[in-house]
C-alpha cells in the first residue's frame, strides 16, 4: 500500500478509471456482437445495429479507452462481415480464411 498522498489519490483515480473503461469494453463487445447476429440474420434493424456498434467504437477511441487505429480497425472488420451477410447472404466464413494475393 501506497505512503504517499499523491499516489494514494492516484491508486483511486485508476480504480475508478478501470471499472469504466471495463464498462466501456463490454458494451463495445455487446454492441458488435448484436450487430453481427442481426446482420446473419438479415434482421430490419441489422443498419441500426451497425451504426450504433461503430458509434460505440468511435466514442470509445474518442474517450481514450481503445486507441483510434484499432477503432478503425474494429470497425473496418464489422463492416467487412456485415456487408458479407447483407449483400450476399453468406455465412460466416472464419476470418483469415480467404485467399490473399491469388488471382482470380
Amino acid at each position: 500500500m501506497a505512503n504517499i498522498k499523491s499516489q494514494i489519490k492516484r491508486n483511486r483515480q485508476n480504480e475508478r478509471r478501470r471499472i469504466r473503461n471495463k464498462a466501456v469494453r463490454s458494451e463495445l463487445k455487446t454492441r458488435t456482437k448484436a450487430a453481427i447476429a442481426a446482420s446473419e440474420a438479415g434482421a430490419e434493424d441489422a443498419a441500426a445495429r451497425i451504426q450504433a456498434a461503430v458509434k460505440r467504437i468511435d466514442k470509445a477511441a474518442a474517450k481514450g479507452v481503445i486507441h483510434r487505429n484499432q477503432a478503425a480497425n474494429r470497425k473496418a472488420r464489422l463492416m467487412r462481415r456485415a456487408n458479407r451477410h447483407l449483400s450476399l447472404g453468406v455465412p460466416d466464413a472464419p476470418m483469415g480464411s480467404e485467399e490473399v494475393g491469388q488471382p482470380s
